[in-house]
This record gives structure tokens, sequence and C-alpha cells, in this order.
């Protein structure tokens, strides 16, 4: 029995980067041939970054990804690399409809989500997404036009059929391979598959159900990197048709995973490869480091090196602290401590602790001779003072951004995004929001998890125990704790969970055991604070539905959720 030598390319694209994109697909090509492969596969849209969005609706940017593929494909033979066989995602158009014409149903140009087989210099072939989603991040159903027909690469050692990310999850599709009197050696499906808390194990079991049911050995290559909110995890993976795993990418890192697959033909290799099986993250390990990785890219990809934030000696400015020094490198962390006269003596203390463990660059900046002018120049007082101090801290950091040229880092979790518990224009400012998605409670374990992790390297702990242990507060005033205006974290996180994630209204959140004046003031809170949501920076999304993308709802909007049960007539 012989084999198809796999290559699967897990990379991080950077989107709009088409000639940046073209470079690192011939740089991994190169790789994969000293690996004396059959068949390199690359991600979705690979050539282009993805998601694209309304780029696909621009022509220029539709024909510079036409173009573009069939100039890699010309470079590659260039590179004496013409005998490699490479599948690769990209942008292009159904050429039998005319640029700008609308069809009935269907987005103007015929734009779709392809992918092109390139081998012997030319593009041998191209496949057309079949089925497009239109839920949570994704409106493809809008932007993209489906592919009507299937693709088989025929190559010496075997016959491989290819797919594009949903198609593999819609039963039609395999279905149709399983009536074929002819089933494929391989099925291969690039795509780029956003990350979210345990998908991994999602797509595997999807991936072996698939294999069990056509017979044959399925190989899945999945993008690396972040996408302004969105960050794709990689876990490439090849599953044999008994479900069992035959290699496995490590998450979040790009990765050239190479694999044997048995074939039905005669002819043998001399030397099979050994396939590396990575290990999976444990589930707060893996959040932490699609933090890291989203942060990262998002401030290298939009031409920042350094980041500046607040550290008021919480929780939350402590975990944003660390993430960006693991992201970017404590020197190129700038934390600010900017106390006032409400400001406990542990908030600065536990600020200095954090920069001295982690190495950041520290500043400390009174806020008090400042926020006086204000106060005593328009007489306030009450809300109207708290939240004058919120926005000095604003102004300083984003004057320090704009003399220094840093990314500002919003330090706002999840728990408070929903509940509308910060101050718009002051801890609300920033370029970015690390742990936008992160629930409080979340929030704690990473700060526990980065901790243990460098005492068992024999590293200095980053985030002080203070910090964890001390009861959260805003500290605008005094004596002020969180508790005071919100319900206990775990209670709150839990019905944010069920109205936010889960769309669950009263009744159901009532029938799963919430007390009834919990929910109508976490409800409140939710519904009213849309406003405030809509002005946050953008932020790795890590659940099933984050702010943003995921949940689009009006601003203007006077549905309130029934205080008694909906009888259906």
């Amino acid at each position: 029995m012989t084999a198809v030598r796999l290559a699967l390319a897990q990379v991080d694209t950077t989107l709009g980067d088409i000639a940046g994109n073209a470079a690192l697909v011939r740089a991994w090509v190169q790789r994969a041939a000293a690996a004396g492969r059959d068949l390199v596969a690359f991600p979705e849209m690979t050539l282009t970054g993805y998601p694209v969005e309304d780029l696909a609706l621009r022509t220029s940017f539709i024909e510079a990804s036409r173009a573009a593929v069939d100039d890699l494909a010309r470079d590659l033979a260039d590179d004496g690399l013409g005998d490699v066989t490479v599948v690769v995602g990209y942008l292009d158009r159904d050429v039998s409809v005319a640029p700008g014409t609308s069809l009935v149903g269907r987005p103007a140009g015929a734009v779709q989500n392809c992918a092109a087989v390139i081998t012997g210099g030319r593009v041998a072939a191209r496949y057309a997404k079949r089925h497009l989603p239109n839920y949570g991040v994704f409106d493809e159903f809008r932007i993209f036009t489906p592919g009507a027909n299937g693709l088989r690469i025929e190559l010496p050692h075997g016959h491989v059929e290819l797919v594009i990310c949903e198609d593999l999850w819609v039963e039609a599709v395999v279905a149709e391979l399983a009536e074929r009197s002819t089933r494929p050696d391989l099925l291969l499906v690039i795509n780029a598959s956003p990350y979210e808390r345990d998908k991994d194990d999602v797509r595997y079991e999807l991936c072996a159900s698939r294999a069990a049911r056509l017979g044959t050995t399925v190989a899945y290559v999945n993008l690396v990197g972040g996408q302004d909110e969105l960050v794709f995890d990689g876990g490439s993976l090849v599953v044999a048709a008994d479900g069992s795993l035959l290699a496995r990418a490590p998450q979040f890192v790009e990765d050239l995973l190479v694999v044997d697959v048995p074939t039905a033909t005669t002819a043998g290799r001399a030397t099979p490869v050994s396939a590396a099986i990575a290990e999976v993250l444990d589930p707060v390990a893996e959040v932490w480091h699609a933090l890291v990785l989203g942060l990262r890219d998002y401030a290298h990809k939009n031409g920042f090196t350094t980041a500046v934030l607040g550290l008021s000696g919480g929780i939350d400015s402590a975990v944003t602290a660390a993430l960006a020094c693991d992201a970017l490198g404590a020197d190129h962390v700038l934390a600010v401590s900017m106390p006032s006269r409400y400001s406990s003596e542990h908030s600065v203390t536990d600020a200095e602790d954090l920069a001295k463990r982690t190495g950041c660059d520290y500043r400390l900046v009174a806020i008090q001779p400042m926020v006086d002018v204000f106060v005593s120049a328009l007489d306030l007082s009450g809300l109207a003072e708290e939240n004058v101090q919120a926005r000095v801290r604003g102004v300083i950091l984003m004057g320090i951004s704009n003399s220094e040229g840093h990314l500002v880092l919003a330090p706002g979790n999840k728990s408070e995004l929903a509940t509308g518990y910060s101050t718009i224009y002051g801890d609300a400012v920033g370029g970015f929001a690390p742990i936008k998605d992160v629930a409080k409670t979340l929030v704690w374990e990473l700060a526990r998890w980065r901790n243990a992790a460098a005492e068992r390297r024999a590293e200095t702990p980053p985030i002080p125990q203070s910090t964890i242990d001390k009861a959260p507060s805003a500290e605008l005033r005094a004596g002020q704790v969180d508790s005071d205006s919100l319900p206990d974290y775990d209670v709150l996180d839990a019905v944010v969970d069920g109205y936010v994630t889960g769309d669950r209204g009263r009744a159901d959140l009532l029938a799963a055991g919430f007390d009834a004046v919990v929910v109508d003031e976490v409800v409140r809170l939710v519904d009213r604070a849309e406003w405030k949501r809509r002005q946050y920076p953008p932020g790795t999304k890590i659940t099933k539905k984050a702010f943003g993308r995921d949940r689009r709802l009006p601003i203007t909007n006077r549905w309130v959720e029934p205080t008694a049960d909906i009888v259906a007539p």
C-alpha cells in the first residue's frame, strides 16, 4: 500500500495583503517540498485573508485576487516547485456572470469563496464553496454566490476530494460523496474556522463522523492568527476512516503538519513520515493563548509595536497587562498608575508590584489636581464627579498614545460590558479591549492559571496575589465595591451567559432557577447598555456569542422581557 504525502500549512495571513500572503504561500511550499510532499494544502481564503467582509464587493479587490492566484502558479514554477500540487484559498467570481450584474437572490458580481488547485505552473482547477454560513459572525450568504459542483483531484498516489469549511458540516455534501461508486482516498477540507471555547472537540467529532460515513481519511487544515475580533486557532488535524487521530497541529501557532495518508494503489513509500500529534491545551490555557494571539496580531497588523494601559491595581487591568506583556514583550508595554483621592494605598503598591514582576515600563500620574479643576469649574458631584475621574484617566492615556504612538488597551470585561458598568469616554477608551469577551469569573481563573504557569517554569508570577484576593472596586468614591451595584459575579455571569449567549428570555431564566429580582435587574442593565457597547473598542472573541458581530440588537428599542409568562394561543 502507498500513501499520499500530505502537508497541511497552518499559516497566519494578513487580510488585504495579497502580495504578502502569496509570498507566505511560496515560503511554506518550499518547506513542504523538503518533506517530499505530494499535496500541500493552505486554509480558506489564504491569499486574501479572512473574513474579507465587504472588500469582496470591490471589483479591484476581486481582480487583484484572481490575478494573484495565476501569478502564484507561475512563481511556484519559477521557484522549481512546478511539480508540487498546491491547494490554496482565494477570492474569485463566477466568470459566466458579468461583473456588477445583480441576479435575483444573489449578491452583485457573483463573487465566490474559492480554492485553486495549482500544479505545473498553472491553475489546473478551481472549486467554489457550496454552502455559505449565515449565522453568528458569518454573513457569507450576503456576500458570496455558492458553487454548484464538487472537485476531485487526481494524484499519482490517490484521489482527493476537496471541500471548503461549511461544506463539511452539511449532510447533503457528505451524502453525495457516499453515493458515488468510487470513494475518495482523502477528503481534504480547507478552513478559516474562528476560535471559541470547546470548539476543538466539536471539529474532531465532526471529522471522525464524516470519515466513518465515507470510509475515508479526512484532513482538516485551519487558519491561525487574529483578525479584528476573531482569532483562528489552527489545530489542523487528520482523522482515519476508523475515527482514530493520525495527526494534529498545535494551537495558536503556525505549523506544517505532514502525514502519509494510506490509499488503495500499489506502489509503496520507502520512508514513511512519523506524523505529529500535538496535545490539546487545557480550557483556561486555551483562552489565554487565544487572547495573547488576538492582541499580538491586532497590534502588529495595524502597525503598533507598543501598548499603554491604565494599571489600577485591580484584577482586570492586571490580567490585561500580563496579556500585553506576553503578546508584545514587557519592554513594549507601558503601565500608568493614575490614583485619585479615593484610590487605596494597595492600589498603587499592587500596580508597582505588577510592573516589577513583569518588567514593563511604569509611570505614576496623580489625577486629583486635574479632577479638581473640572469639578470646581462645573460644580460637579455624585456620579458626575465619579465619571470625571475615569474620563481624566482616559484623556491621559490617549494623550500618551498620541504623543508616543502606543496602542491604548481598555481593560473592561464581558460582565461590565453586559451591565454597562463602565464610564464611556473614560475606562472605555482605547484601540483594543483584550478581555472584552471574558466574564469576570474567568478573569480570575486566567490570573490564577498564568501565575501557576509561571511557577511551573520557575518564573516570577506576574500578578500579585493581593490583586487576586481583594474585592473588586472602581474606587471612584469612598468605600466603593462592585457588589454595591451588581449581583455577585458568580450569579451575574451565569445570568448574562443565559440571556446573552443563550438568548434565553425571562421565563426561561426563572425556570432555570435564577432569582426573579436578580434576573429582572440584570436584564434591565443589559438592555439599556447597548449604546455603550456600540462605542466600545474591538476585542478578541472567545465565546459562542460575543458583543459585536455576534449580537446585533437595536439601540432604540422598547421591547422589554415580559414579567409574566406568555401563554401561546
